[in-house]
């Protein structure tokens, strides 16, 4: 888990304000439309250049030195619990026009909970997956924002020529909505009680995860929902 504090982050003449746990984003051209406040579309970067230059899925499990054991647990414990969201995943192996790149960390306590449904919920899809661990690809990295900060995992597709489709992350939504409500109401960080809201939402996200698997089955219905539209 990593949320900074950053509201705006400027991308060449963009300003972009990620909301939530999606592609949500509300885009000002600064050059364009200074002080409208109108909305324009965002165009994302193209990803081609990072095919191949990732860890594969395996590379990233073996290679984690932190929270390994609990990433196979979560990992171990997936199981199908909706027959529709298998047919529709096992109906992707058909398409070979989609390809995921997973911007993650071993040390984050959502890439253990979360990325281990993402490849379980993709391995049936044979799509081409690739791992960036965030600290050796800040420049991904930071078009990738969640409300201006730093927050892992982020999994993010493209077709097969690198445009960005569509991203999820870094929680499931009724987790995300926890935070989101937190940064709304708490913007100074120096605030007396700011640490303390921070720790009390912080109980409240786990509380929601649950100590079981039933959040699984949420993440690979957002999937579902999120692919459908590609």
């Amino acid at each position: 888990m990593q949320d900074n504090s950053l509201t705006l982050f400027s991308y060449h003449s963009w300003q972009l304000l990620f909301v939530k746990s999606r592609i949500s984003l509300y885009v000002i051209n600064n050059s364009n439309h200074a002080n409208t406040g109108k909305e324009v579309l965002f165009m994302a970067p193209n990803l081609s250049h990072k095919f191949g230059k990732g860890l594969s899925p395996q590379e990233f499990i073996e290679g984690m030195t932190q929270n390994k054991e609990a990433f196979l647990d979560w990992y171990n414990r997936f199981e199908w619990t909706n027959e529709e969201d298998k047919s529709f995943f096992d109906s992707l192996k058909y398409r070979d026009d989609l390809r995921a790149v997973i911007i993650a960390a071993d040390w984050c306590g959502d890439v253990v909970r979360n990325i281990p449904v993402v490849l379980r919920a993709l391995e049936t899809t044979d799509m081409p997956v690739d791992m960036l661990i965030m600290e050796h690809h800040l420049e991904i990295m930071d078009q990738f924002l969640t409300m201006g900060g730093r927050s892992i995992p982020v999994v993010i597709f493209t077709d097969s020529g690198g445009a960005v489709l569509g991203t999820w992350g870094p929680r499931p939504e009724h987790v995300q909505e926890v935070m989101v409500t937190f940064k709304e109401n708490n913007p100074d960080r120096e605030a007396a009680d700011y640490q303390n809201n921070l720790a009390e939402t912080r109980q409240e996200i786990k509380r929601r995860y649950g100590e079981g698997t039933e959040y699984q089955a949420v993440i690979v219905k957002e999937l579902h929902e999120l692919i459908s539209g590609f």
